[in-house]
């Protein structure tokens, strides 16, 4: 095994970041205490707070000895980032902290590659953990108690932190699979499709299924940018609607940014761009009262997007798509983009579908590798699904 990072402050968690360095010991982990401390240590560490804050673009000077400690805090967050990407000794880092501690152990967390363990115990862990955790796999315990000292409680669950962070460590990896691995994009309203793309192209291909709720899709643009996705069926655009019209699962304003970064092959569609997202019914803003609403479960409440909007995500679509030089193709099912969208259900509204696709082809510049091809099926018909697997086959190869 390599070294069990244990890192927090040890100008004010010392006696805490001691004994988690002993139940790592006694749990078969080779420990190695971090401190991130921006004042005296009261323990001894293995790596000091200066080691740590040189790595700081601007130097220590940027990180220690101010009187700001928000700054000080997001400086050490940086220079424990650039830290850790020059180890290569580790097998797995547990963290432990309040707020700033907190801060700074997942941004370098958040460094890290995928599957190398990650443990952060915190007084946070029960609250929102989205800025923390981002689109990394770190993995956050409540510390129940405030560190502030060993008690009864935080000995106990230091000690289980321990343990998890060794198992995690010792438990072998798994071979990856030889086939190149792809993103899809999927939400409730397009599972039919989304099924049985992935199951055409299973054979061929590790199919990675990405829930569009805005982390889904930057967690795959970030697998994009860093190679491990070699291609997208972006079947489900949705993000797209609550990054313009103000909904809760926005994926930013860089979705389809890595393709166009990098060219990977790309098919796409207009998957749920018939919605935007709130939580429970009484979330959503009093501006939309009189829009057309859905309540798709009771923390869920679906709207449906105005043939304006539409018009407005079809150009917003069609401008990033302009920016990619790899394949690209973008099928439209001219029968409805979502499972509530087709004639009967609550958002069936043809006129709003026909502003979309109608912004769509007249925003996209065609080429000999971007291509927008209508086809006369609802998003989720086996036709539909069988055009997008085979054109992705078509542009892959």
């Amino acid at each position: 095994m390599g070294r069990i990072y244990i890192v927090g402050t040890a100008d004010t968690k010392g006696d805490e970041l001691a004994f988690l360095a002993g139940r790592v010991a006694a749990a078969g982990g080779n420990p190695l205490i971090v401190d991130v401390g921006t004042r005296a240590a009261t323990v001894p560490v293995d790596i000091a707070a200066a080691t740590v804050a040189a790595h700081h673009p601007e130097g220590s000077g940027a990180v220690l000895g101010g009187d700001d400690r928000g700054a000080a805090v997001a400086a050490m967050g940086e220079a424990f980032r650039r830290f850790v990407l020059g180890r290569i000794d580790i097998d797995g880092v547990v963290g432990i902290g309040g707020g700033g501690g907190t801060s700074i152990v997942t941004a370098g967390m958040r460094a890290l590659p995928l599957g190398v363990p990650k443990l952060m115990v915190s007084t946070l862990a029960s609250g929102d953990t989205a800025p923390f955790v981002d689109v990394s796999d770190i993995a956050m315990l409540p510390a129940v108690t405030d560190m502030a000292g060993l008690n009864r409680i935080s000995r106990d669950v230091l000690a289980r932190a321990a343990g998890a962070v060794v198992g995690m460590a010792k438990a072998p990896r798994l071979a990856v699979e030889d086939k190149p691995a792809i993103g899809l994009t999927m939400f409730g309203v397009t599972t039919p499709c989304v099924t049985a793309v992935a199951d055409r192209l299973r054979a061929d291909f590790d199919c990675l299924v990405f829930h569009a709720t805005g982390t889904g899709g930057r967690t795959m643009e970030k697998l994009v940018d860093s190679g491990l996705v070699t291609g997208v069926v972006d079947v489900t655009t949705t993000e797209v609607c609550d990054l313009l019209v103000g909904g809760v699962l926005s994926a930013g304003d860089d979705r389809l940014g890595a393709v166009a970064r990098t060219g990977v092959p790309l098919v796409a569609s207009a998957g749920a761009l018939d919605m935007v997202n709130f939580w429970a019914f009484e979330t959503v803003p009093e501006r939309f009262g009189e829009r057309t609403l859905y309540r798709h479960n009771p923390n869920v409440t679906l709207m449906r997007t105005t043939a304006e909007e539409c018009r407005a995500i079809g150009a917003w679509i069609g401008g990033r798509l302009n920016r990619c030089d790899g394949p690209v193709r973008f099928l439209i099912p001219e029968g409805g983009v979502s499972a509530l969208d087709a004639p009967g259900r609550p958002f069936y509204d043809p006129a709003a579908d026909a502003a979309l696709f109608a912004a769509l082809e007249e925003t996209v510049r065609p080429t000999a590798d971007r291509r927008v091809i209508r086809l006369p099926h609802h998003i989720n018909d086996p036709a539909f699904a069988t055009a997008l697997a085979e054109t992705f086959l078509s542009i892959a190869a």
